[in-house]
C-alpha cells in the first residue's frame, strides 16, 4: 500500500483546474482553501488564470517550480488519466481525485478511465482517492482541500483549542455524508482530525486508511459511512487491529436490505444475506452500528471524552435536578442495556446530607434544584461516584443557562481529574453553546438527545466488556494436516452437491459426532440395517437433486417395525431421480433444541460460520447469527449470545438447561473445517442440529454441502 502521508500531510499541493471563480466548484476549493492557515504551498494549476487569490498560476503540473507532494484533480474526466500520470511523471506522490463522470455512471466509460487510474497509481506508486469524491479535511495542519460548506469560513476555529487527545477521523465514501458528521459535532466540541472522503475508491478504500491512521497514532476513535467493501478480508483484518489498539469504529453502512440476496439452496445461505455477514463482522470486532448521524457523532463523543478511561461494567448511576427527566433517563438507561442499581446506604447517607425531604438518593438521585444549588451538579456526581455500586454516570441537567455551569467551572475541572469512572451529562433544554465549550474544557460530553446519551454509555460498557474478552482469548490453533488433506481428498472426488451420508464422513475427521447411520440400496438392506439399530429409525433418500427431502416425499420417520421400514423404503425411493445413491438408515434422535449451523461463502468476507435456532424458526422468524472463521470457545459462546432466544437453553418452562459445552464444540470444530476448506464449501448446511439435556450432547440430524462452482 502506498505511503499515505505524502496525501494527508503534504507540504507542497497543486490544485489541478483551479479557478477564481467563487460559484464552481473549482473555485469553491481554491476559496475554501485560502481560508485557513494552512502553513504549506499552494500551488493553483490553470490555463485561463495567470493569478488565484494572489497565488500565481501554473499551466500544467511540470512547470511548478518545486517538487509537489499532492495534485488535487477537478477536471473533466477525459482528461483526468493523462493528467493524473504526468502527475506521476513530475514525482507527485498522492492525489485527490473529485471529478465524477466514472464507474458510478452507465456504461463501460467511466469504469475504463477508471481501471486506467488505478493502473496509473500502481506505476507510480501513488496514494489516490477518489475519484467522484469530496476532498478531505486534515485540521491538524488546516489543509481542507474540499468544496463543502462545513469547513468554509466556519464561525468555530477547525478544532477546539482546548482538545489536545479524543481525535476522532472521519472516513467517507460519501463525501457530503463524511463532512455532516464534522458539521454536526464540531459545535458539540469534538475534536475532529481528519474527514476523508474516498468516492468510488479506485485504489484506496477505507479499510487502508483506518489501517495507516492506527498506524499513525493521532487518532482515537473513527467514524465511518460505508457502501460497499470491495476486499472484505482487508476490513476483518482493521476491525481486529482496531480493536486490538482500543480505538472503536462507529459506522453507518447503508444497502442493509436482503431483498436482492439470491435464493439458494441451504437454508443457510438464503439466511446469510450480505448484510447479515457485516453485522457479524460488526459484532465480532467491536464495531458500533448507529442509526443517524446525531446517534453516531454522539456515540463517538463517549469515547472521546472517556476513550482511556471505561465503565468495569454497565451499573450507572443518575444524577439529577428533576425527577421526572431522571426517571425517563433510567428507563432509556434499561432499554439500551444498561444496569440502575439501588444506591449503598453508605452512599446514600452523603448524598441524603444535603437532600431536602422531598428529594430522594436511591437512584436515580433526585437531588431537587434546592441540593443541586449547593453541590452543583458535579459535586452530586462526585458522591455518586465514590459509590462501589455503579461504574458510571450520567447527570441530567438543565444546561440552557451557562451561568449555572460557570459557578462550577474549576470543581469540574477537577472533577474529571479525580474520579475515574465515566461521566456524561445530557441536557433535557436545549444546551447553550457556552455550556458545551464548558463542560467540554473540564472533560466531559454534553448530550441534548437522552437516548443517545443513554445509548452512548452503554457502548462504552460493551466496547470494554468485547474487548476485554476479546484480548483475553487463547489462541485458535490450526488444526492436523492430515486431517485437512483426508477432508480436502473426499470434496474433490465428490459432485457438486454432497448428499447427507457423503457429509457425515466430513463432519467425523474433524470431530463432530454423526450418530448411527448407514446407506442401504434394496428394502432387504434396509430392514437389516435398522434391525442393527436400537429403537426405531428414519429413511432419507440420498441424491444431489433432492435438497429438500420433506416436500419431495423422501422422508420417512419413527420406523418401528421391519414391515415399517420396507413398506417406507419403497415410498421413499418413488421420489427417487437418475441420480440417487440410496437411503439412509439412521437412528431416530431423541428429543432437543432445534438448531441451524452452518456454512456459506460470502462474496465480501468468504466462509462464515452461522449459528441460529432451527425448525419453524428457520421459516417464520429467522434468529440467526455470522461471524467469520476461524472461531475458539469464547468467540462461539458469543456468536451464541447474539442470539434472541438464548435464554432458551438454560432452561425454559420446566426444561432443564440444554448441552450448550456440547453445541459450542460443535460450532467451534465446524468453524475449523470452515477456514481450512471455505475455498471449496459454498454452502454447508446442518439443520436440524438437536441439542440434548445438558450432559447428553447433540445430534446432527440432516446435512448437505454445496460446493462452489
Amino acid at each position: 500500500m502506498p505511503d499515505l502521508s505524502a496525501l494527508l500531510w503534504p507540504n507542497v499541493v497543486a490544485v489541478i483546474g483551479a479557478s477564481p471563480e467563487p460559484h464552481i466548484l473549482r473555485g469553491r476549493i481554491m476559496e475554501v482553501m485560502s481560508s485557513h492557515a494552512y502553513q504549506g504551498t499552494v500551488y493553483p494549476i490553470s490555463r485561463s488564470h495567470d493569478e488565484i487569490h494572489g497565488r500565481r498560476c501554473y499551466s500544467s503540473i511540470d512547470k511548478v517550480p518545486e517538487k509537489v507532494d499532492l495534485a488535487i484533480l477537478i477536471i473533466p474526466a477525459k482528461f483526468v488519466p493523462a493528467t493524473l500520470a504526468a502527475c506521476g511523471e513530475a514525482g507527485v506522490r498522492a492525489a485527490q481525485i473529485l471529478t465524477s463522470g466514472f464507474a458510478e455512471e452507465s456504461g463501460d466509460g467511466g469504469a475504463a478511465l477508471e481501471d486506467e487510474i488505478r493502473a496509473i497509481a500502481k506505476r507510480f506508486d501513488m496514494a489516490v482517492f477518489g475519484p467522484n469524491s469530496e476532498g478531505f479535511a486534515n485540521t491538524l495542519n488546516a489543509l481542507c482541500p474540499t468544496f463543502s460548506p462545513a469547513v468554509d469560513k466556519t464561525e468555530l476555529p477547525l478544532l477546539p483549542p482546548w482538545r489536545q487527545d479524543g481525535h476522532i477521523a472521519v472516513v467517507a465514501q460519501s463525501g457530503g455524508m463524511g463532512f455532516a458528521f464534522y458539521d454536526h459535532g464540531r459545535p458539540k466540541e469534538l475534536p475532529f482530525n481528519y474527514i476523508l472522503t474516498t468516492g468510488n475508491e479506485a485504489c484506496l478504500g477505507i479499510p487502508d486508511v483506518v489501517d495507516y491512521l492506527l498506524d499513525e497514532g493521532r487518532t482515537d476513535a473513527f467514524i465511518l459511512f460505508m457502501e460497499d467493501v470491495k476486499q472484505g478480508e482487508r476490513l476483518v483484518q482493521v476491525a481486529e487491529k482496531a480493536l486490538k489498539a482500543g480505538k472503536p469504529i462507529i459506522l453507518t453502512k447503508i444497502g442493509t436490505s436482503d431483498a436482492g440476496a439470491r435464493a439458494a439452496a441451504s437454508h443457510t445461505a438464503s439466511l446469510a444475506g450480505s448484510y447479515r455477514a457485516y453485522q457479524g463482522i460488526f459484532q465480532r470486532y467491536g464495531i458500533i452500528e448507529g442509526s443517524n448521524t446525531e446517534e453516531i457523532v454522539d456515540i463517538a463523543a463517549a469515547f472521546s471524552y472517556h476513550g482511556r478511561n471505561l465503565p468495569k461494567g454497565k451499573r450507572v448511576g443518575i444524577c439529577t435536578a428533576s425527577g421526572g427527566g431522571g426517571g425517563w433517563m433510567a428507563d432509556l438507561c434499561v432499554a439500551a442495556g444498561l444496569e440502575i442499581p439501588e444506591l449503598d446506604a453508605k452512599t446514600r447517607a452523603t448524598i441524603d446530607a444535603y437532600l431536602p425531604a422531598y428529594g430522594t438518593s436511591q437512584n436515580p438521585i433526585d437531588a431537587t434544584a434546592q441540593a443541586v444549588r449547593v453541590t452543583g451538579y458535579g459535586g452530586l456526581a462526585r458522591l455518586a461516584a465514590a459509590s462501589d455500586v455503579l461504574d458510571g454516570i450520567i447527570t441530567v441537567a438543565s444546561c440552557r443557562n451557562p451561568a449555572i455551569l460557570q459557578r462550577e467551572q474549576e470543581d469540574l475541572v477537577k472533577l474529571a481529574q479525580e474520579v475515574d469512572k465515566p461521566i456524561l451529562f445530557c441536557s433535557y433544554t436545549q444546551p447553550h453553546r457556552d455550556s458545551t465549550a464548558i463542560l467540554s474544557q473540564a472533560g466531559f460530553p454534553l448530550y441534548g438527545n437522552m437516548a443517545n446519551c443513554a445509548r452512548a454509555m452503554a457502548e462504552l460498557a460493551n466496547y470494554n466488556q468485547l474487548r476485554t474478552r476479546f484480548l483475553a482469548a487463547p489462541r485458535i490453533e490450526s488444526n492436523d494436516a492430515g486431517v485437512r488433506d483426508k477432508v480436502a481428498a473426499l470434496l474433490a472426488a465428490s459432485g457438486p452437491v454432497l448428499c447427507e451420508f457423503e457429509v457425515k464422513p466430513l463432519l467425523a475427521a474433524y470431530g463432530i459426532p454423526t450418530g448411527d447411520e448407514a446407506l442401504a440400496t434394496s428394502a432387504d438392506e434396509a430392514v437389516a440395517l435398522a434391525a442393527a439399530v436400537a429403537g426405531p429409525v428414519a429413511l432419507k433418500i440420498q441424491s444431489p437433486d433432492i435438497l429438500h427431502k420433506t416436500e419431495a416425499g423422501g422422508l420417512a420417520l419413527n420406523l418401528p417395525t421391519d414391515e415399517a421400514v420396507r413398506s417406507a423404503y419403497d415410498r421413499v425411493m418413488a421420489a427417487a431421480t437418475q441420480e440417487t445413491r440410496g437411503v439412509l438408515v439412521q437412528a431416530m434422535a431423541p428429543k432437543g433444541h432445534e438448531m441451524i449451523v452452518g456454512i456459506n461463502h460470502d462474496a465480501t468476507f468468504g466462509p462464515m460460520l452461522m449459528l441460529g435456532f432451527g425448525g419453524i424458526f428457520v421459516e417464520v422468524d429467522p434468529d440467526v447469527a455470522l461471524t467469520t472463521v476461524p472461531l475458539n470457545r469464547d468467540a462461539a459462546a458469543a456468536l451464541l449470545d447474539r442470539l434472541r432466544g438464548r435464554a432458551l437453553l438454560d432452561g425454559a418452562r420446566g426444561e432443564g438447561p440444554a448441552d450448550i459445552d456440547a453445541l459450542l464444540d460443535l460450532v467451534v470444530k465446524l468453524s475449523q473445517l470452515a477456514a481450512d476448506h471455505g475455498a471449496v464449501i459454498g454452502e454447508l448446511d446442518l439443520n436440524p442440529v438437536l441439542v440434548h439435556p445438558n450432559g447428553q450432547g447433540i445430534s446432527v440430524v440432516d446435512a448437505l454441502v454445496v460446493k462452489r462452482s
